[in-house]
């Protein structure tokens, strides 16, 4: 008996005695050599997964200085950066659940002095296919070439293949929703399963009011679970909802896209139509429309949509039954997974509010679709 005693002893130590799996803390956001100013996700994976045990934390800092911490996967915090794009120094520091501490540090790159202007630097995000509709990717930054009011811009940022998306969608839940609200739930569900495990979702329901189901930081089951909650009921504030996305949509360097589903015309915005058309002109993010239900027969609310997407390198679609509905969202996610995102300082600097007319160009004779063009507002006194 004392033998066997001893024998499982012995057995326990030497489990006990063994390595554990080495963890390691990985930046995932920003990446290293990136362009960062303003609201920008600070975001760190422990690895393998688990590896760190309960209790792991991770805590933040930029340039010598704690930032903010995380406390549970996704290990992730909003960090402002400022108004500049200049370089920083960012490192995340994991502390372990077994009391050991790993750390990870990127580089993020400024701007050099003749690229600093006084208007920010304007993002466009590039859709490019062939003469048949197909994806083309692997194109160098020799292969684009930008002009704005047909003057040739001199690029400051180049990126392709996995770009940071941050997304808000945006679901009508209107009393008009009825019939296709078991549909678009589904749809709903699906779309959300196709994005990438690191994409930034935000969730957001609208009727006579606007809702957050669920902020980028909530777990994938937890966003399933407040679609699966939605009823339908009140009216349609389409302008408002328009507004309050692009507004909670960040501004770090990095792909933005608002994705709007709605079967019917406003009848609730405190908004205005010229308001909501003004904030997608004034902004960087992509907008994608799917037209539901009645919107079918409503050629002014298909206009609209189509219009607010076209403005901003999306695309306005129109489904009219569930499958159609399910390859709507097969289309975005097809579009948000080849993107490419170009950058530069418009040599224009007035803030004059007028409209600039953007081209892009691509070599090899492909389809291009990006925003047609932006406005810069003129700044608002206090």
């Amino acid at each position: 008996m004392r033998s066997g005693v001893l024998l499982a002893l012995a057995a326990a130590a030497a489990l006990a005695a063994q390595p554990r799996p080495s963890a390691s803390v990985v930046i995932v956001s920003p990446q290293a050599g990136g362009l960062v100013a303003g609201p920008t996700i600070l975001r760190a994976e422990v690895r393998p997964p688990g590896a760190g045990g309960e209790g792991t934390r991770v805590v933040f800092y930029v340039d010598g200085r704690e930032v903010c911490a995380a406390s549970a996967p996704p290990f992730e915090c909003e960090w402002t950066a400022g108004r500049d794009v200049v370089a920083h120094v960012i490192r995340a520091v994991a502390v372990l659940g077994t009391g050991e501490r790993v750390a990870h540090t990127v580089r993020t790159r400024g701007l050099g002095y003749v690229d600093k202007v006084s208007v920010d630097a304007l993002q466009i995000t590039v859709v490019v296919t062939d003469r048949d509709g197909r994806f083309v990717q692997g194109l160098p930054q020799a292969a684009f070439r930008v002009l704005e009011d047909g003057k040739p811009q001199r690029m400051s940022t180049f990126q392709s293949g996995d770009v940071p998306l941050e997304l808000v969608a945006a679901l009508d839940v209107s009393q008009s929703m009825t019939p296709a609200m078991s549909d678009l739930k589904q749809a709903a569900r699906t779309f959300l399963g196709a994005l990438g495990p690191n994409e930034q979702v935000t969730l957001l329901a609208f009727n006579d009011n606007v809702f957050t189901l669920a902020r980028k930081a909530t777990a994938p089951a937890a966003k399933a679970r407040a679609v699966d909650r939605l009823a339908p009921w009140g009216g349609t504030a389409l302008y408002d909802v328009i507004i309050r996305g692009m507004d909670m949509l960040g501004r770090q360097v990095g792909r933005r896209a608002l994705v709007v589903f709605s079967d019917g015309e406003d009848q609730s915005s405190r908004a205005t139509e010229a308001a909501a058309i003004e904030r997608v002109e004034a902004s960087d993010a992509t907008v994608y429309t799917v037209g539901l239900g009645k919107a079918n027969d409503q050629p002014a609310l298909r206009a609209l949509l189509q219009r607010i997407a076209t403005v901003s390198g999306g695309r306005g679609l129109i489904a009219e039954s569930a499958p159609e509905l399910e390859r709507a969202f097969g289309e975005i996610v097809g579009d948000l997974s080849h993107q490419y995102l170009l950058g530069y300082q418009p040599a224009n600097q007035q803030r004059d509010g007028k409209w600039r007319k953007i081209e892009v160009q691509v070599t090899g004779g492909h389809q291009v679709r990006h925003r047609l063009g932006y406005r810069i507002m003129p700044e608002r006194s206090p």
